[in-house]
């Protein structure tokens, strides 16, 4: 099963859509995850439409229309694998701690909200990654979003992808 991690695509406000190379990736995946602030819901009519199957929550900057149709925090399980998504989580000093004891249940978790690409695991061995931005780098030299595989409950080819900068 393949995976596509979006999050903070932040449209139209930061891009006017979404990168063509993030666009050619999604006939190859599975499972199109976004972590939040999607801030149009005519990019999630979009994903909804073209992914065949999207897992999807708010973030900080979503507004009313998001909110009522995404969660704040989705649990799914892909295959075995126990994966979840929730934008916030908090800031990086301490976020593993944090995260293993709000999330025992979890085997991954997709975070955004920071726009920077994260990929660590807890003693726990909850896997926290954020996939960066695709449209809004911030800081950051490249826009980015990442792919993994799950075969039988486990994660694995987790990559990072850069698109660059305009």
């Amino acid at each position: 099963m393949r995976l596509l991690l979006i999050s903070d695509t932040h449209l139209p406000k930061r891009a006017k859509a979404l990168p063509p190379r993030l666009m050619a990736e999604l006939p190859h995946a599975d499972v199109v995850v976004h972590a939040g602030d999607w801030v149009d819901t005519a990019t999630l009519d979009l994903l909804e439409e073209r992914a065949r199957r999207l897992v999807g929550v708010y973030g900080n900057n979503d507004g009313p229309a998001l909110r009522a149709r995404l969660p704040e925090v989705a649990r799914v399980d892909l295959d075995g694998l126990r994966l979840g998504v929730v934008h916030e989580t908090g800031a990086a000093q301490g976020r593993e701690r944090r995260c293993a004891e709000r999330y025992p249940d979890l085997d991954v978790l997709v975070f955004g909200h920071s726009h920077i690409p994260w990929d660590t695991t807890t003693e726990t061995g909850l896997r926290l990654l954020n996939p960066g931005s695709p449209t809004d780098r911030r800081r950051q030299p490249h826009h980015t979003y990442m792919t993994a595989t799950v075969t039988e409950g486990q994660l694995t080819d987790v990559t990072l992808h850069r698109i660059d900068a305009d």
